[in-house]
């Protein structure tokens, strides 16, 4: 964590990865460097690999999306509460594939860390569309989208980041394919002969979709640097829950709810997957379903 410029006599609550630390000391930061009444990072990198702020059009890219960013102050509020409650599951996970932990930030940026769909049809927190979903193993179809589970579509995003960065050579084309697409990518890499990011001209939505994760990264690490202050009570927090195995059909999920203790509302809150009001399982194949064991 960089240092923090003393605000007042009181120590700051600062929001890191999920975890509120109580910061008492403070001294001139030393790695930032002041732009009239605001500060701006005098180095980044995205998952360890350098971004070039010493070049003139990265820096202005960067400081486009840190302004707006930082700016958006009702979304960026609610996105670090609900980081409290999403960056636990998805962080140990990332981690397990070998996907470094900044790519949680892809996850902000493509959703805002809800169940999103986007005009296109891509949909949940990784925002899949169908047949990539398919092809990275999850299930989709009227009665199961596993898009919406949090677990299984996280970790199909951490197979298909692990396949760009193999065919694509870094982490940070890697990123930028997750939304220009490997086919897209590669193309003006070969053509431009340019297998630097930072160095390829590209769509405006890649051009600046890196620079979009490496906003909400520093914002989201240094909360007080921009602005923004919270208590734990202000932040959302995990819900302790029970798993259910199914491994055959449920013709009415509400009646399924009420015998668990809950209702219709709080299943499909906690298995936003199930996408109708029965689960046909006629194969019996073994689901499991989340039934929350306090909060309700």
């Amino acid at each position: 964590m960089n240092t923090i410029k003393k605000i007042g006599s009181i120590g700051a609550l600062v929001l890191i990865s999920g975890t509120l630390i109580h910061s008492v000391a403070y001294s001139e930061p030393k790695a930032k460097t002041e732009v009239g009444a605001r500060y701006y990072p005098s180095k980044m990198d995205f998952a360890g690999e350098k971004t070039p702020l010493h070049l003139a059009d990265v820096k202005e890219r960067f400081d486009r999306e840190l302004i707006v960013n930082a700016n958006l102050h009702g979304s960026m509020i609610i996105i670090t509460k609900r980081a409290n409650r999403e960056f636990p599951i998805i962080e140990p996970i990332l981690k397990k594939y070998g996907v470094p932990d900044d790519f949680k930030y892809l996850a902000v940026a493509e959703s805002a860390l809800v169940n999103a769909t986007s005009s296109a049809g891509a949909k949940g927190f990784w925002q899949f569309m169908p047949a990539t979903a398919k092809e990275y193993g999850m299930e989709v179809n009227d009665e199961v989208d596993e898009r919406y589970h949090l677990i299984k579509s996280t970790e199909a995003a951490c197979k298909y980041l692990a396949n760009a960065k193999e065919k694509m050579g870094s982490w940070t084309l890697a990123a930028a394919s997750y939304n220009g697409g490997l086919a897209g990518v590669n193309r003006q890499v070969t053509s431009q002969g340019e297998t630097n990011y930072y160095d390829l001209l590209l769509t405006e939505e890649t051009y600046r979709y890196v620079f979009r994760i490496l906003a909400l990264k520093e914002i989201m690490q240094n909360p007080v640097m921009y602005g923004f202050t919270y208590t734990k009570e202000e932040l959302y927090s995990g819900i302790p829950t029970k798993k259910v195995e199914v491994d055959s059909s449920i013709p009415d999920l509400a009646a399924f709810a009420k015998e668990q203790g809950i209702n219709y509302k709080i299943l499909k809150i906690h298995n936003p997957w199930l996408r109708d009001k029965k689960l046909t399982n006629t194969s019996g194949k073994k689901y499991v379903i989340e039934i929350p064991t306090s909060g309700y």
